[in-house]
């Protein structure tokens, strides 16, 4: 539980970021709308159980890497941030095989639509 838990909270993090760099950065609507709806995918109903499994205090890669405390730009941040939802949404997937084919498929289907909305963005905004 605590694995989807933390890849719960990356997933939506990760979204929040690309999503708040369309809306706020590059003023975006349909996209960061799209994000927006995406990120609000991203719950199980099991909130309070995995709650209770969450231990931040003691995780053990709490420290950030030399790499993930540089930025070059803008499009670096926004890159990184769509790999870490990506990445989260296949822990997810593979995970949740375990107890629900249903839930599995659901972040599948939401890490496909990142590598889709990553594609549309980069090429249209980061040209």
């Amino acid at each position: 539980m605590r694995i989807i838990d933390a890849n719960l909270n990356r997933l939506r993090e990760g979204i929040r970021v690309v999503e708040d760099i369309l809306r706020y950065g590059f003023q975006h609507q349909s996209f960061a709308l799209d994000l927006k709806t995406l990120r609000h995918q991203c719950s199980l109903e099991c909130y309070l159980e995995l709650l209770n499994t969450r231990d931040s205090e003691n995780d053990v890669l709490k420290p950030s890497t030399k790499e993930e405390q540089n930025r070059e730009n803008l499009q670096s941040v926004f890159i990184a941030n769509f790999k870490r939802a990506q990445e989260s949404a296949r822990v997810l997937e593979e995970i949740l095989k375990l107890d629900s084919i249903q839930e599995s498929e659901k972040f599948k289907g939401i890490r496909y639509r990142l590598y889709d909305l990553e594609k549309q963005v980069l090429l249209e905004i980061f040209k």
